[in-house]
């Protein structure tokens, strides 16, 4: 993957996630690479595949424990994460196993994948939670103190949209029809905690509650733009960038490349002389968050930003057009498939945080 585990571009965006954490514990990355191999394996019914995928990560939930709890916060809460892991790998070692005795394509196979599946999922959740517990006491992403007249955000929040059509006619999605589209997205403090912080200050404040899909063609969706002469939210300037043409509030371009301390401001990665290095949350995730700007100016972006559509597969971390250009603050995790039918003209009916408010600094 072109996140951390070799070649293959990581289009998962709970796995980039973790890989973004600001975490060093190569044991619990080993593990995941094991766990997350089990899921791809059992997409495309390698089942052997999946079963050694299976073995690897049990042994290391039980040979490498100690290193990887002294790494954590609290490693009592770490140690029953861990006993939670090997509790569900019984369950789906005998589900995969189940799937090897069964015709290709019957029934019978598919439901024994299915439930490996599912017990997968509940294996990566405690993963996370794993690793989110590997997290320093403390840590927060360093930012330059010309920026500390900005919100910013300590850590990840959780933002909740619901989207529907004027017209009242429902989302298509390959014939499964919804009268509302409803998408969970992370938004990552670690790695743009300006960025991050200035959305969720957004949504805090209503900004995007009953505004409209503003572009929808097949690359991006975008939204942010509010009705009137202004083409971003109108507040309280940063000193150090200054506002729009209209009383914008703007922010820094805020990139941050893997193996950094901290993100770089007010520059791309071209204009760095790192172009082609990967960034921390990468561009290679369907529904990827990145922060919209006019295209030589770095630093005006206020209130609009995109999720990304097109195919990963052509671009991978790092060689694609946005990576390291515009900031890629967050994924979408749940309902990501909406985007496929959201077009300009639909309405943000509502735009809430659901969890991790309490990250959210606001200005000295």
């Amino acid at each position: 993957m072109a996140s951390g585990t070799g070649s293959r571009v990581n289009k998962d965006p709970e796995s980039l996630l973790r890989y973004g954490l600001p975490i060093n514990n190569k044991e619990v990355r080993e593990l995941q690479k094991n766990i997350e191999s089990i899921r791809l394996n059992v997409s495309s019914k390698r089942k052997t595949s999946a079963l050694d995928d299976l073995k690897k990560a049990r042994s290391i939930v039980n040979t490498k424990e100690s290193k990887m709890t002294s790494s954590c916060r609290d490693p009592n809460v770490c140690s029953s994460i861990i006993q939670s892991m090997k509790d569900k790998m019984g369950p789906l070692e005998e589900s995969l196993q189940a799937s090897t005795n069964y015709m290709n394509g019957s029934d019978q196979e598919r439901e024994a994948l299915d439930k490996s599946y599912v017990t997968q999922d509940k294996i990566q959740k405690d993963l996370t939670a794993l690793e989110e517990q590997m997290v320093p006491a403390g840590y927060v992403t360093p930012v330059p103190s010309d920026y500390n007249d900005l919100p910013q955000l300590q850590g990840r929040a959780t933002v909740e949209m619901v989207l529907k059509k004027p017209n009242g006619e429902p989302f298509d999605i390959e014939g499964t029809l919804s009268k509302e589209a409803k998408m969970t997205m992370v938004i990552d403090g670690y790695a743009a905690p300006v960025t991050a912080g200035n959305f969720v200050d957004l949504v805090q404040k209503g900004f995007y509650n009953n505004m409209d899909i503003q572009r929808s063609d097949g690359f991006v969706v975008q939204t942010g733009d509010p009705k009137g002469e202004a083409e971003g939210y109108v507040g309280t300037p940063s000193k150090a960038v200054g506002a729009g043409k209209h009383g914008e509030r703007l922010i820094p371009l805020e990139i941050f490349v893997t193996g950094d301390k901290g993100p770089f401001y007010e520059t791309t990665i071209e204009d760095e002389g790192r172009g082609g290095q990967a960034t921390v949350l990468p561009f290679s995730s369907y529904g990827a968050m990145g922060w919209a700007r006019e295209e030589y100016e770095p630093n005006s972006g206020s209130s609009q930003f995109f999720w990304l559509l097109f195919d990963s597969d052509l671009t991978p971390a790092g060689k694609n057009v946005l990576d390291g250009r515009y900031p890629c603050f967050g994924y979408v995790v749940e309902g990501a498939d909406f985007l496929r039918d959201i077009k300009e003209g639909d309405v943000i009916v509502s735009a809430k945080v659901t969890d991790g408010a309490e990250k959210l600094v606001q200005p000295k």
